[in-house]
């Protein structure tokens, strides 16, 4: 009974349409999308866009895509953490059900444009409940100041979002002037460790594995990646032959492996205890989900990398980014348990 209504609501959804979206956009994937002219209520259809709505408009967030670690509850808002958990659209954890979606009246979803993935089913989810759908492009860190740009004018947002974005590009320029632009003889040897025991990782061409070229570190293990999710399995073996001085750990639980395992004791990043894992809260600052946080990871990364070409007072950085981006205001306590989780 409660399908059907709501399939009716679609309906009558469509037939409005006219006056209901009163005006056209051309999203990120070329595609003219017809919208309300006011939008007040959005869906963000997989984790990346959790992230810039977070930053950019928390209070039209009507459902998220995951559920939020008690850890990280502090930096969202009490409207955020009352918010239902929606899952994603296809591909992206949990899958939405569009009915659900329907049933919290957004006024429009965003949703992910990926390079290599087949967005149709997404597309066909949204238009049975008529929702109109705006793809973004957020690949790499550099697609993100335009589709901050992008949705603040979606949203009339336009001055948060210049201010993000100036952010970003600010940071993304500092980096290729002081270290993106190494030669790969003079760049670290660094192997990021993906997964609870360390034993999978990205390959440097992967979006997952971005921050560590922005920050000048050259990636041990050199390919393009198999798909888009990435965390390729690798050997313990393989590891030893590559040598890394530095380890990036993404997942903590393989923090004591690493230390302690004496598989591991004679790689170069052991021996020297060159070993960090990745800040985390309220996302990860490299990866899972890709997202805006990358533009303080990538800077974080080439000042353990290169202190002396990346000079940064990564406390005071923190607490800037952490106001700007989420309006949440961090004592040197707090940012001290961040930093070293």
């Amino acid at each position: 009974m409660v399908k059907s209504i709501l399939r009716i609501a679609a309906y009558l959804l469509v037939l409005l349409s006219s006056s209901i979206f009163a005006r056209e956009v051309t999203d990120m994937a070329g595609r003219t999308v017809a919208i309300p002219e006011q939008v007040k209520r959005v869906f963000g259809s997989a984790p990346p866009l959790n992230v810039l709505l977070h930053s950019l408009a928390p209070e039209r967030m009507i459902g998220l895509s995951f559920k939020i670690s008690k850890p990280a509850k502090k930096f969202y808002s009490s409207h955020l953490q009352s918010l239902p958990i929606i899952g994603g659209a296809f591909g992206f954890g949990k899958s939405m059900n569009p009915e659900e979606v329907l049933a919290l009246k957004p006024d429009l979803a965003l949703a992910w444009q990926p390079p290599i993935l087949n967005y149709s089913k997404t597309e066909e989810a949204f238009a049975s409940i008529g929702i109109p759908v705006i793809f973004l492009k957020l690949d790499v860190l550099a697609d993100w100041p335009t589709a901050l740009r992008f949705t603040g004018k979606l949203l009339a947002l336009e001055e948060r979002a210049e201010a993000r974005a100036t952010y970003i590009e600010n940071a993304v320029a500092k980096l290729s002037s002081s270290v993106s632009a190494l030669p790969y003889n003079q760049r670290l040897r660094v192997y990021y460790a993906e997964g609870p025991d360390g034993l999978a990782t990205d390959c440097h061409r992967s979006l997952h594995a971005e921050t560590i070229e922005l920050a000048g570190g050259y990636n041990v293990y050199r390919c393009d990646p198999k798909d888009h999710k990435g965390m390729e399995k690798i050997s313990i073996e393989q590891i030893l032959a590559f040598d890394p001085e530095v380890i990036i750990v993404q997942n903590h639980a393989a923090l004591s492996t690493i230390r302690d395992d004496a598989r591991w004791q004679g790689i170069s990043a052991v021996k020297t205890n060159r070993i960090h894992a990745v800040p985390r809260w309220p996302y990860n600052w490299l990866d899972r989900p890709p997202s805006l946080m990358r533009a303080l990871g990538a800077q974080w990364l080439a000042n353990l990398f290169y202190p002396d070409r990346y000079p940064l007072d990564i406390k005071q950085e923190t607490q800037k980014f952490y106001q700007l981006f989420f309006n949440v205001t961090l004592s040197d306590a707090e940012t001290n348990i961040l930093l070293n989780p």
